[in-house]
């Protein structure tokens, strides 16, 4: 029997309308999805066929990535059409590399089908953006999550030299990267916002200081966030005192 194929699949920041339609219909056709752990019921609810959860949540128990690479090439040798869906981005701290590689290496068809990632969804939810002419002309996505026997990671330099940064996954660990960049030569002062659950109704924000950050992500609490930092929320920043949290639910 013919192979089938694979199809890395976006699942965006967490509302079902972000979906693109091709990530819509595909999840429509798939005989089996593996999806993450955060993609919500109402994007789990567009499947009809199989699905099995493969999640990886920081600091919690994870499938296996070596584990899910064989689950995909079983199902690509049994099934026709194939989905891994991963929150987000594929593309974007996804690991999808890891994946793409090894069922290159055992002539696997796959196709990458994009998503919304995290930082654009805040910026959405914030009406801020990104960029700004005068102020902002470049963006980093960053992480200073760094694996078991990997390189040391070079984050610090990237936000230090950027406009706008948007930092994954590090609200967990906001106090240790307010104080690694305020040691590199970043102002304490430079402006900053926690988005959680972005795009969502329950969606929460909190603004202030570089030098704030780690207060800032101990009021906001526990749940997905992306930090977002440069002169660009300035006024957010300036806000701050008036209205620290709002939420788009509110």
């Amino acid at each position: 029997m013919k192979a089938g194929t694979v199809y890395l699949v976006g699942a965006g920041p967490g509302a079902a309308d972000l979906l693109t339609l091709r990530a819509a219909r595909l999840l429509g056709e798939a005989d089996i999805v593996f999806h993450d752990a955060l993609v919500p019921p109402e994007i789990l609810a567009l499947i009809s066929g199989k699905r099995v959860a493969v999640g990886k949540r920081s600091g919690r128990f994870s499938t296996a990535q070596a584990f899910i690479n064989k689950q995909l090439l079983d199902a690509a040798r049994r099934y026709r059409t194939v989905v891994r869906l991963k929150g987000g981005d594929p593309m974007l701290f996804g690991r999808a590399h890891e994946e793409i590689a090894f069922l290159r290496r055992r002539r696997i068809a796959l196709e990458i089908v994009p998503g919304v990632t995290a930082a654009s969804a805040a910026s959405a939810d914030l009406q801020v953006s990104l960029t700004r002419r005068g102020t902002a002309r470049s963006v980093a996505f960053v992480t200073p999550r760094v694996a078991a026997g990997e390189a040391p990671s070079r984050w610090i330099e990237v936000v230090l030299a950027a406009d706008t940064a948007a930092i994954y996954m590090g609200a967990s660990d906001a106090a240790r990267i307010a104080a690694e960049l305020v040691a590199a030569g970043k102002a304490p002062t430079t402006p900053v916002v926690l988005v959680q659950n972005a795009s969502l109704p329950e969606a929460r924000q909190i603004a202030g200081t570089l030098g704030q950050l780690g207060a800032l992500a101990q009021a906001l609490g526990d749940g997905p966030a992306v930090i977002l930092l440069g002169e660009a929320y300035r006024e957010l920043a300036n806000e701050a005192e008036h209205a620290l949290i709002t939420s788009r639910s509110a």
